[in-house]
């Protein structure tokens, strides 16, 4: 009896002793499955993020040779508009002259005085062109906007300047409409040389000269409104110094980013 029992207490023992065993050896496999499951998923992440850079290089190549390619158009557009600017400066000082002299013979002193100071102001203008710095980067078109139904791009430096033109515009138009006020002559805005010329503050980066000179056009009809009629409905005088207001200039100019 007694050995009966020695016998079925070791039997337990070696049972107890196996099945820790058995455990290990199901465990091992699992754990040699874990391991290659997580290496493949590492080498996954690591393909993708070489994939990534790869594309991120090719992008920053792309943008490069964009940038190059629209750096060159500019350099050109720019030289063509500044020859154009200097061939017009002749046609243009001819017209003033005959303008001066239609302004005298109408006894319009005060619209003659005004075109005096504005060609001033152009030839301090062109002194500028002249010294003004080589070509600069401003950045690819990033702004679009819309005139006449159809839609035109340019950069922050083109939106900035088509704002200027307005407010130059502007200012230009109030001491025209003054000038005619003075003269008693009529409502006429379109008879002023200035409203003609429409160049003043024009620089040849980024914008064309007939886009830069509509909307100084558009900024100097309401100024010479507010210039003839005594008030300021579109802009501000603040000591002699004109600026149109803002909505009114977002109502004639808006660009929205791309």
């Amino acid at each position: 009896m007694r050995q009966a029992e020695k016998q079925q207490r070791r039997a337990e023992q070696q049972t107890q002793v196996q099945q820790p065993q058995t455990q290990q050896q199901v465990q091992q496999p699992q754990r040699t499955q874990q391991v290659r499951q997580a290496e493949k998923q590492q080498r996954r992440a690591e393909t993708q993020a070489q994939q990534q850079q790869q594309q991120q290089t090719q992008q920053q190549r792309g943008q490069q040779e964009r940038r190059g390619q629209w750096t060159q158009e500019q350099q050109r557009q720019q030289q063509t508009r500044f020859d154009q600017y200097r061939r017009d400066w002749q046609q243009r000082q001819r017209i003033a002259s005959q303008r001066e002299q239609d302004y005298r013979q109408q006894h319009r002193l005060s619209q003659y005085r005004f075109q005096q100071q504005y060609l001033e102001r152009l030839r301090r203008d062109q002194i500028r062109l002249q010294n003004s710095r080589p070509y600069y980067y401003y950045g690819a078109p990033s702004y679009r906007y819309s005139r006449g139904g159809t839609y035109y791009v340019t950069n922050q430096y083109g939106v900035n300047m088509l704002r200027q033109a307005i407010n130059n515009g502007y200012a230009e138009g109030v001491r025209a409409g003054q000038a005619d006020r003075q003269d008693s002559f009529r409502f006429s805005p379109q008879d002023s040389y200035a409203y003609e010329d429409a160049m003043y503050g024009f620089d040849n980066y980024y914008v064309d000269p007939g886009e830069y000179q509509y909307y100084f056009r558009q900024g100097f009809q309401r100024g010479y409104e507010d210039g003839y009629n005594g008030r300021y409905q579109y802009g501000t005088n603040s000591n002699g110094v004109f600026n149109i207001l803002g909505n009114i200039l977002q109502g004639i100019f808006s660009a929205q980013s791309y």
